[in-house]
């Protein structure tokens, strides 16, 4: 018997076939055409611009796991992580990289959550016994991704402040209780529709015994070297340099730090040099021979950009035909009527389509809606729904393809009620938010 096609298979084909249909009514053709060719040309000029962020981030997170770093951060979190994904031992570096790639993508660090999620991901395919299909843990941990649990969405708060509005930080509490309700329904999602066999299966396949006996990937000989007395001192003489540097920032313009919105995008901007010396702190500390190791790592970095090339194109040529020929602009005439109903502005309705399908896309929308009114209410759902919501076809792309996955069984159908939940309770909780300011 012939196995079931994936879902994503009937998107992606329909996605191209009413495009070009629509076009061929609406007379788009040539815009379709050109679209096909840039969407094209973008795919790979993104992937390829990924390959310096990748390359950084996997070597240090390279020497991350020869420091023991990644092991210390397993066993920090393992019972609720053992809980989510009850197939991946507890100590294999799937669990740190996976853990990392959250905390990027809560703090907002989009270029240091990627890499840490390709990082995951691969070590996930480590595990996997039929290589090429999604395993459980593989579809929750994209879920996961896809319904972007966001505690700082700058990009957004920054556009309310450029346009004007009188209160850009408000959507931080509402965008954070509609991520966690679109982060929940895809928990639940993926637990309902995960198929129990293939885990019973890995927990006794040669493959899942033998991650059980090397949890750990084996670090070169030579990675580690002695730390002299005099060493350890001046990193710590170095430390305490850095953390100095805070008061002497505010003594020297004579302020103190107040709490506020500027003092948040500040402290942000400190978060990824922070991170990035702080793991290579730790590993040097420790003995890591971190220029060798960081470099053997981002090597990763140039293979895996060729990998999700064929997956980013097929991608964006899709959804640049269905954007292009008009399509999205009939679906979005069609069930405006509909969706107004729910208390959804109908200017807010081309972002809530758009959202699953592009990222630039989307932003594009969001600071349109926000520039035109920043004190709106269309502006306030658009806000919170750009802010608590993620690029579910570009997640699917970029980390599925990066391990070569073609069959996503479920994936897709729990990344997308994520989304229709993280959609629906933006308005919602929008709606119970602006009526209190």
């Amino acid at each position: 018997m012939r196995p079931k096609s994936a879902a994503i298979n009937a998107i992606w084909f329909y996605l191209i076939l009413v495009g070009v249909i629509v076009a061929a009514y609406s007379g788009t053709m040539d815009a379709v055409t050109k679209a096909s060719f840039e969407s094209a040309k973008n795919a790979v000029t993104l992937a390829l611009s990924l390959i310096g962020a990748m390359a950084l981030w996997l070597g240090v997170m390279k020497v991350a796991q020869a420091a023991g770093l990644t092991d210390i951060i397993a066993k920090a979190i393992r019972p609720l992580m053992v809980r989510l994904f009850p197939a991946v031992p507890s100590d294999h570096p799937a669990m740190s990289a996976m853990i990392l790639n959250m905390a990027a993508n809560m703090l907002g660090l989009g270029n240091a959550a990627t890499p840490f999620g390709i990082k995951a991901m691969t070590e996930l395919d480590r595990l996997n016994p039929e290589k090429g299909t999604a395993t459980d843990a593989m579809c929750l941990f994209l879920a996961i991704n896809t319904s972007s649990v966001t505690l700082l969405p700058l990009g957004v708060i920054a556009v309310r402040a450029a346009a004007g509005a009188a209160r850009p930080a408000l959507i931080l509490v509402p965008g954070l209780i509609a991520t966690l309700c679109s982060t929940t329904a895809a928990i639940v999602a993926v637990k309902v529709l995960s198929r129990r066999q293939l885990e019973k299966h890995l927990a006794t396949s040669p493959a899942a015994n033998e991650a059980e006996n090397q949890t750990t990937l084996p670090i070169e000989e030579g990675s580690l070297a002695t730390v002299g007395i005099a060493t350890k001192i001046a990193l710590w003489i170095a430390l305490l340099l850095f953390i100095g540097s805070i008061p002497y920032h505010y003594i020297s313009h004579g302020t103190l730090p107040v709490i506020s919105m500027g003092l948040v995008t500040k402290g942000t901007e400190w978060l990824i040099p922070a991170l990035l010396s702080g793991l290579l702190f730790f590993g040097f500390y420790r003995g890591v021979r971190v220029y060798e190791v960081a470099t053997e790592g981002a090597k990763e970095g140039f293979s895996v950009a060729i990998r999700i090339i064929p997956f980013m194109v097929a991608v964006f040529v899709a959804i640049g035909i269905f954007r292009a020929s008009g399509a999205l602009e009939l679906l979005t005439k069609i069930v405006s009527p509909l969706l107004s109903r729910f208390g959804m502005p109908a200017e807010v309705l081309p972002l809530a389509l758009l959202r699953p399908l592009s990222g630039t896309g989307s932003f594009a929308v969001m600071s349109e809606i926000v520039a035109r009114s920043p004190d709106s209410f269309a502006s306030f759902v658009a806000s919170v729904m750009q802010g608590s919501t993620e690029t579910t076809f570009y997640v699917i792309a970029v980390y599925f393809g990066a391990v070569g996955i073609k069959r996503i069984r479920y994936a897709l159908g729990a990344a997308l009620i994520a989304d229709a939940v993280g959609i629906i309770s933006s308005v919602a909780v929008s709606h119970l938010f602006f009526r209190m300011v």
